[in-house]
């Protein structure tokens, strides 16, 4: 009777014990559940897991069935709210992607910083990219100017007073701390609907259509510095390979302005010695953690001279400024600064994204190398030059300190060759228009007329050829896909040969720029 008793108080025991541990299990899943909403509930989830795993293949068969069909259906939901959390991260990007390219021209206001000893000078510069009634922006100089009533320019306003803040570089000027503070003052006039202040000189050309493009690749709701830094290395080194240089413009994201305008007017004060505008700026940008963002057709161009070189061989990027245009000669022959610009854009009209854009090809029965710089010129060249020496500016130019040094640039480049037969012929943009029945923009351009010297090789000479005649179709999403230099192929010539035709255009499957000499496949 002992021992009987004994075992129903173990049996009921061990009921007991069981009953107790399934209830406890349960309430585990319970709270589980209730607790899924934290970012520690998958982590926990997969925890209970394991336990019901070990239980599983424990002695106890009576809590399998029942564990293992929750442990199942727990599985099966965290399973669930994973995919849901992956789906809505790439639903995020994508929305977050078509948000950025939605960046249009109204949603830029530029700053320009002007002085008014050059102002009927530079005006002129503005003119010429400055749409009436779709840019907006302000002129910033320091003191009143006349203004015409004809005169389509941005809204001219007076810079603050800045006699507050110290100053103590010889070698600059006190203007530097006015034109430092444009992006700031700018902010402050309450302007809506604003995504980026663009900052630039009043000699500096903008090519809006490639602003707006570059600047719709980055999310305007977070902090970017957007720039580039000079040509000349040794100005780099002196100043920053961190700092955008304002002549060339940079953009500064409305979050940013707004971060900036906090803390300007203490982040000056703490560097007096500093030369000019955009170090300030870049400084300020350091105490903000902020990096330049660069890109890479923001041009300063602290050169002199032609900048032949450095068009006919644009990197592949769009176009959005050119600065110091006083300093360098008109980049058309036999035409004025302002002219020569107008005439550019031109071109810019028709294919923005595509001005200055480099094609090479070659001419295989004649072996000739050429080089479309598109809106701009071709040049033609007798011989072979490879691609990778092509797309390398050469040495039109001279540095900021008017020297022919190599060293000083910040990119590679190549001289100008001395022997008479490797000179290049030279064909001007002359006008622009589009064929609407080929749905392409036809392009002619003409030799620059100068006096060939002498070459004995015996091969063909581009000499008797007066024009050339560049078809390309409009490619205003070209900056969307990855980049890549167009192509470029001769497709015929005229009867009596003095007109090249060239088609430009993105490069077929298989195709690269090579010469392929006759008889070869």
């Amino acid at each position: 009777m002992v021992s009987s008793f004994k075992q129903r108080i173990i049996t009921w025991l061990i009921l007991i014990m069981i009953i107790l541990y399934i209830l406890y299990s349960s309430n585990l899943l319970l709270l589980t559940t209730e607790k899924r909403g934290c970012p520690t509930a998958v982590r926990l989830n997969a925890a209970t897991n394991e336990q019901f795993e070990m239980l599983g293949t424990g002695n106890i068969s009576i809590s399998t069935p029942i564990s293992a069909s929750k442990v199942s259906r727990e599985r099966k939901m965290v399973k669930k709210r994973i995919e849901e959390e992956e789906q809505e991260e790439e639903e995020l990007s994508v929305d977050e992607l078509s948000q950025r390219q939605d960046t249009e021209t109204k949603h830029i206001v530029f700053g320009i910083a002007a002085s008014t000893n050059l102002w009927e000078i530079r005006k002129d510069y503005i003119k010429v990219w400055w749409r009436p009634n779709e840019t907006r922006g302000v002129v910033w100089l320091d003191q009143k100017v006349d203004i015409q009533p004809d005169d389509e320019l941005p809204e001219i306003r007076i810079s603050s007073n800045t006699s507050k803040f110290k100053y103590t570089n010889r070698q600059g000027q006190r203007s530097a701390l006015r034109i430092s503070r444009v992006v700031t003052e700018t902010l402050k006039l309450g302007l809506k609907d604003v995504r980026w202040f663009m900052m630039g000189d009043d000699d500096t050309v903008f090519i809006v259509d490639n602003v707006v493009r570059v600047l719709s690749k980055y999310d305007h709701n977070q902090f970017y510095y957007v720039g580039s830094s000079s040509e000349s290395h040794v100005q780099n080194i002196h100043f920053s390979y961190g700092m955008a240089y304002g002549g060339g413009g940079f953009a500064i994201s409305y979050p940013l302005a707004k971060e900036l305008a906090r803390m300007q007017d203490s982040c000056i004060q703490h560097y007096p010695a500093l030369y000019g505008s955009d170090d300030r700026m870049q400084a300020c940008m350091a105490e903000l953690g902020v990096p330049l963002t660069k890109e890479a057709g923001f041009h300063q161009y602290d050169v002199y001279g032609d900048l032949l070189g450095l068009l006919g061989a644009h990197p592949v990027a769009p176009l959005v400024s050119l600065h110091h245009l006083d300093v360098v000669q008109p980049i058309f022959p036999k035409m004025g600064r302002d002219q020569s610009l107008q005439h550019l854009m031109k071109s810019a009209k028709q294919d923005s994204g595509s001005v200055m854009q480099q094609s090479i090809c070659y001419e295989h029965k004649r072996y000739w190398s050429i080089s479309v710089s598109w809106g701009y010129v071709v040049q033609i060249l007798r011989g072979v030059l490879s691609p990778r020496e092509l797309e390398m500016p050469t040495r039109t130019f001279l540095n900021w300190y008017r020297r022919a040094d190599y060293t000083a640039y910040a990119f590679n480049t190549r001289p100008v060759t001395k022997h008479p037969c490797q000179k290049a012929f030279l064909f001007y943009m002359n006008r622009t228009r589009y064929d609407p029945l080929k749905k392409k923009i036809i392009g002619t351009y003409y030799r620059y007329k100068s006096k060939p010297p002498t070459c004995r090789w015996k091969m063909d000479t581009p000499e008797d050829i007066e024009s050339i005649i560049v078809s390309k179709r409009p490619d205003p999403l070209r900056w969307q896909r990855s980049p890549r230099r167009d192509c470029c192929r001769v497709s015929r010539y005229s009867r009596k040969g003095s007109t090249m035709y060239i088609w430009v255009g993105n490069c077929r499957k298989g195709e690269v720029s090579e010469l392929i000499p006759q008889g070869e496949s």
